[in-house]
């Protein structure tokens, strides 16, 4: 979950779906050893089963552990893959300076957000939280994007998502049985994500550095400044169980650092609409996860609720001109 250039348009990510977007002049690469379709399902399973990992690796660590975790696994992989190709970390300090800014908005702010969140909400919920990542990048670029122009399409997608996200909450029965603070958090984790990308595109557009190198820059102060923030909050810990170390190792190798090596990939051989077409599937793998492996309830509201969230955020990237 990290962005380094910015998309072309914030409404169009998610916080587990654009970490990677296309840098200026980037080269396309028609083949690969793999074909792109096996790579895009292989991303949407990762990213779907990182609200899983967050749970499990919760359930031993503090959150802030958790989270700082994630990132150093996830950093340490990106700098291999940038000593493989011999890639430079940005020299500007203006650079260095917004992206300890976007560091925080893109990675450190959510990743604990959703950690807190899921101590007490399923990871399913988490998931589909994700989701409105979208609708509220629709939302903040109507106000702070002045070339984004608003389409009855568009403002018809935002209002049925957020229609999707009452449903989900089970608004007609007064949000009974839902925890207010868990799903506060991890709404307010994906609204982080938005305010972030924008943040980049005014201030980080065109910086001449790969997308690889800024990416790995931003998590690299991410992991700084969990480091700093974890002491103050947690204790180091006098047991270090097994499961929830191996799952928070894995949502930061696989699900930060390798995840974006593949979207990176993604990108750069199909552009970046075909490759954020992941975030549809990452509420409907991360649900079945939560149910299947980890024996989460599932209302019929959540499904229901899910599919006209995800049916708004495709509204929402309409290019129509009504």
């Amino acid at each position: 979950m990290t962005t380094a250039t910015p998309p072309a348009d914030p409404r169009s990510s998610s916080p587990e779906a654009c970490e990677v977007p296309t840098p200026a002049g980037a080269p396309t690469h028609p083949r690969r050893a793999l074909d792109w379709r096996l790579r895009f399902g292989a991303l949407s399973l990762i990213w779907g089963f990182s609200f899983l990992l967050i749970k499990v690796g919760t359930e031993g660590y503090a959150p802030f552990q958790v989270t700082l975790g994630r990132l150093l696994f996830g950093t340490t992989v990106l700098a291999a893959a940038m000593a493989v190709k011999r890639d430079r970390l940005p020299r500007d300090a203006r650079t260095w300076a917004h992206l300890t800014v976007s560091a925080f908005l893109l990675n450190a702010l959510p990743f604990s957000l959703f950690a807190y969140a899921e101590l007490t909400i399923p990871s399913t919920l988490a998931g589909i939280c994700n989701a409105t990542s979208p609708l509220w990048g629709m939302a903040l670029s109507l106000v702070a994007l002045s070339e984004d122009r608003p389409t009855r399409l568009r403002v018809a997608g935002l209002g049925l998502g957020f229609l999707g996200v009452l449903t989900v909450l089970g608004a007609w029965q007064g949000f009974h049985g839902l925890d207010a603070r868990g799903t506060t958090l991890a709404l307010l984790a994906s609204l982080s994500y938005p305010i972030g990308w924008i943040y980049l595109r005014r201030t980080l557009a065109h910086t001449g550095s790969s997308a690889l190198s800024m990416t790995g820059a931003q998590l690299f102060l991410a992991t700084l400044q969990l480091a700093v923030v974890t002491p103050l909050f947690t204790t180091f810990p006098t047991r270090f169980p097994v499961v929830p170390l191996l799952a928070t190792a894995a949502l930061g190798a696989l699900g930060t650092g390798l995840a974006l090596l593949v979207q990176y990939g993604l990108v750069a051989e199909v552009g970046p609409t075909t490759a954020q077409m992941v975030t549809y599937f990452i509420p409907v793998i991360a649900t079945a996860a939560g149910v299947a492996l980890l024996g989460e309830h599932l209302s019929w509201s959540t499904p229901v609720g899910a599919a006209i969230v995800l049916a708004g955020a495709a509204l929402t990237q309409a290019r129509g001109t009504s």
